[in-house]
């Protein structure tokens, strides 16, 4: 892979902290530093409540730091800075599957016929085509996460955001999901932050991960992942692969308790 230095830096988060005030006061974030670079696929693993989210939501706009910024360079202004997949996949139950994906597209110039070749084409490479006109009801956990990934790349964001978009599904379909997305995004020059409980899966599918520490989060570990691409799922059984699980783990329990 190539050497980080190399590459052209797409977003700086500059010592950001984030607090939320009600009754008491949570601290989330505390201090994070993180550079994004073009065209990579960076996860993000870390404890549960650590702040994974709040961040990427920062970097999505729809959330702001208490402290500190997040910087992104914008390369045009003819496509979304960024768009997100939640992990509950956020499909309108009264819209069909076209539709649905079509909201990717709703404040875009394009023309009508541009719209729907675009649709139509993320509806094919994620397997959605035939069902174009079904609704959310007819559809199953895996299709309905389809949708909302294909609703991101439609719009062809600079910047892709994935909130665990695979974690209530279960074990075999996530794999094929994965899979998926290692042929849609993972071999191109699409910039991707994902968020992920799963050490596997962070690896699997990132150039660089991220290792957050238990709240109030910060980043206690940038690792680069030694395999190319593409990607190969079955690199799963191998012992550098192991390895490097074993490391991120070892990263994690030694970072898992509160501070306060």
């Amino acid at each position: 892979m190539t050497e980080q230095t190399t590459r052209a830096v797409k977003a700086v988060i500059s010592d950001v902290s984030k607090v939320y005030r009600g009754r008491t006061e949570v601290p989330a974030l505390e201090k994070v530093d993180a550079q994004i670079y073009e065209g990579e696929f960076l996860t993000i693993v870390g404890p549960s409540g650590c702040g994974k989210s709040t961040l990427l939501r920062m970097i999505n706009g729809l959330q702001r730091p208490s402290e500190g910024a997040v910087e992104i360079t914008r390369a045009s202004t003819e496509n979304p800075l960024s768009a997100m997949v939640f992990q509950d996949y956020s499909v309108y139950p009264w819209m069909n599957v076209f539709d649905n994906v079509g909201l990717g597209l709703a404040r875009s110039r394009v023309s009508k016929a541009e719209r729907r070749d675009r649709i139509m084409t993320w509806l094919e490479r994620l397997d959605l085509g035939r069902f174009q006109g079904a609704y959310p009801t007819e559809l199953s956990g895996g299709m309905l996460q389809r949708v909302a990934i294909a609703r991101a790349l439609v719009a062809e964001p600079e910047i892709l955001l994935m909130d665990e978009p695979f974690a209530a599904l279960d074990a075999q379909l996530r794999r094929r999901l994965q899979e998926e997305l290692l042929e849609v995004v993972g071999d191109s020059s699409r910039t991707v932050v994902f968020v992920t409980h799963s050490l596997e899966e962070a690896i699997l599918l990132g150039d660089r991960i991220l290792v957050m520490s238990a709240r109030p989060g910060r980043i206690v570990d940038s690792v680069e992942v030694p395999f190319g691409r593409p990607r190969d799922p079955e690199l799963r059984k191998s012992v550098e692969f192991r390895d490097l699980e074993e490391r991120l783990w070892t990263t994690l329990r030694e970072n898992s308790t509160p501070r306060n």
